[in-house]
């Protein structure tokens, strides 16, 4: 089995040569490494083009910058591997990743893994328990765990390998030009994926730094998080022959989160604008909860209304607490 591995690269001189030596040092050398610099200002390309002359399995593509789902796209066009695998510049991999994932793949669609984080002052947590499961279709693999509370949220793209002609046959790429391009790639992927097989093993170092996309405070990511919400409900809402449930409370959550006052303190207000990103015919429709459509009903008549909702119903928890 041949694995392509995919790393979009920007700005991230500090913490590349981490991510590229364990790269080299797997143990399993059936493999390419596809590094795509996406228009880096610092001393990213330099590192790149060191390793490229010393290894041979790695291959250097620079394009202007595009962000991260043009990167990956870039990497997934480029790749010549059974499978893909998506690992972000900043972090890195076991020595053994590669290895284990070839021994015990059986041509599945998706092939799952367990991951850690790290932190740049050097605490580690340690990794979610590890879960094994075969025999999986991929919307039962969604409907099974997208919402079981883990450190490595489910919709981390990075926490799979992926058969190369299956994300090609059904056109599987990301979402380019928005934030949050993983919750909406991933429950395509999953809906979509025929087989999928989930193995324990602890292979993926996530680092968590200061500046990095997904720990930046930007209005883009508040606005991108309702283009997730429509572009899924737009998919999913005309499909009657699978268990939308769960599917439906995270993109709920999508939509009334960016009401929430935690994101209005970040924010500031910004009711008028997300009321008019929103689609509420699709809103209404994926509250299926109670909470949920009483939820929708109070937003839809003032985001104020939510807010003090909100407050209530903490108060009331912490009452029954203590």
């Amino acid at each position: 089995m041949f694995i392509s591995l995919i790393i979009p690269v920007y700005n991230v001189e500090q913490y590349l040569p981490d991510c590229l030596n364990s790269v080299v040092a797997q143990t399993n050398s059936d493999y390419e490494v596809i590094c795509v610099n996406d228009g880096s200002t610092d001393g990213s390309l330099t590192i790149l083009e060191e390793f490229q002359n010393r290894y041979n399995q790695i291959t250097v593509i620079t394009q202007q910058n595009k962000g991260l789902s043009a990167a990956r796209n870039a990497g997934i066009l480029a790749a010549k591997g059974d499978y893909l695998f998506f690992l972000d510049s900043d972090d890195w991999i076991e020595s053994n990743t590669l290895e284990i994932l070839a021994q015990k793949q059986r041509g599945e669609d998706l092939v799952c893994f367990n991951g850690r984080r790290v932190f740049e002052d050097g605490r580690t947590e340690e990794p979610d328990s590890g879960i094994e499961e075969t025999k999986l279709k991929g919307w039962e693999y969604y409907g099974k765990y997208a919402l079981v509370r883990r450190k490595f949220h489910f919709v981390c793209s990075v926490l799979r390998l992926y058969r190369r002609e299956y994300l090609l046959e059904h056109k599987l790429f990301f979402e380019e030009g928005i934030y949050h391009e993983d919750n909406l790639f991933t429950p395509f992927a999953c809906y979509y994926a025929q087989t999928v097989k989930v193995i324990p093993d602890c292979l993926y170092v996530y680092r968590i730094r200061k500046g990095s996309i997904t720990q930046s405070v930007n209005i883009q990511r508040f606005y991108d998080m309702i283009t997730v919400a429509n572009k899924l409900s737009d998919f999913f809402i005309p499909i009657r022959d699978i268990d939308k449930n769960n599917l439906y409370r995270e993109i709920a959550g999508e939509y009334f989160g960016t009401f929430m006052p935690d994101k209005r303190k970040l924010y500031g207000n910004k009711d008028i604008v997300i009321k008019k990103l929103i689609n509420w015919t699709n809103f209404k429709i994926v509250s299926t909860y109670k909470r949920h459509r009483r939820i929708y009903a109070l937003l839809f008549l003032s985001p104020h209304l939510f807010r003090v909702y909100i407050w209530l119903e903490k108060r009331m928890k912490h009452i029954l607490q203590h």
